[in-house]
């Protein structure tokens, strides 16, 4: 039997839309939501679930080192147990097949990665649970994600998989109210620091938990220590006062997993 993952709308309390951290705070945390992006081999999605991530995403978006067919993320997706949360990674594709692959594999949401027009983002939008809208560092269009039809605005460097930093400083740009997700470079050893200065909502890592940039292949080692920094972090801020609405982090912390890793040999995988 298919493993369906559950509304990710559903799950982050999206009936009010972008809803934000405190007044001046773009969607400040109190337990960082971890997206690892580039899955491409069962191993990694079910270690990377067991290790407490709160999505999986799988790129369909062609050129990438990390692209997957669509029967190859099915393949994976019936190994996932239940609740697990799973984004489609697009680019510029036409908007008929980002609907067909959500719903024939049972996708959670849709992330845009690529210079998608307005009427594509708003039609998509509403065909799916959840979209995710990413926007390069530096561009002047992040400044109305507000007012757009996404869930959540990631922030990622001009060269998505690169592997390279931006000036988080441009994070700045991002307005506030909205669900703000930090990816581009980051790794284990700066991801605390960027939850710390730019205080997103979730962030995404896919290079900085490989083997070897490019390889498509996750280190368990960096995974866990990527996952316990952010999570480490978050839980600092919250300690020091930060308190985003709980129907956001809390609902998937409590509500997906029940507060605790999922045990994949438990289930005999």
């Amino acid at each position: 039997m298919r493993l369906r993952a559950p509304s990710l709308a559903r799950l982050l309390g999206l009936g009010q839309r972008n809803g934000g951290g405190p007044s001046g705070q773009s969607g400040t945390v109190n337990a960082v939501f971890v997206k690892i992006c580039g899955i491409a081999h069962e191993e990694d999605a079910l270690v990377a679930v067991a290790l407490g991530a709160d999505a999986l995403g799988f790129v369909f978006a062609p050129g990438s080192p990390r692209q997957i067919t669509g029967a190859a993320a099915d393949r994976i997706m019936q190994r996932l147990p239940r609740g697990t949360t799973t984004i489609g990674v697009f680019r510029d594709e036409r908007p008929e097949r980002i609907i067909e692959l959500v719903n024939t594999l049972g996708l959670s949401g849709v992330q845009l990665h690529g210079r998608e027009p307005l009427s594509e983002v708003r039609w998509i939008r509403q065909r799916v649970p959840l979209l995710i809208q990413a926007f390069h560092a530096g561009d002047p269009a992040v400044a109305s994600a507000g007012n757009g039809p996404a869930d959540v605005v990631m922030l990622d460097a001009p060269e998505p998989g690169s592997g390279r930093v931006f000036d988080w400083t441009l994070a700045e740009g991002v307005p506030g109210g909205v669900r703000f997700m930090l990816a581009g470079g980051l790794n284990a050893e700066n991801v605390a620091d960027a939850i710390f200065r730019v205080r997103p909502w979730g962030v995404d890592v896919s290079t900085g938990v490989e083997t070897a940039m490019g390889s498509g292949r996750k280190d368990p080692r960096k995974l866990q220590r990527f996952i316990e920094e952010a999570k480490d972090a978050g839980e600092q801020l919250e300690h020091a006062g930060w308190n985003p609405p709980a129907s956001t982090i809390e609902s998937v912390r409590d509500g997906q997993r029940g507060g605790a890793p999922y045990d994949w040999q438990a289930e005999g995988h």
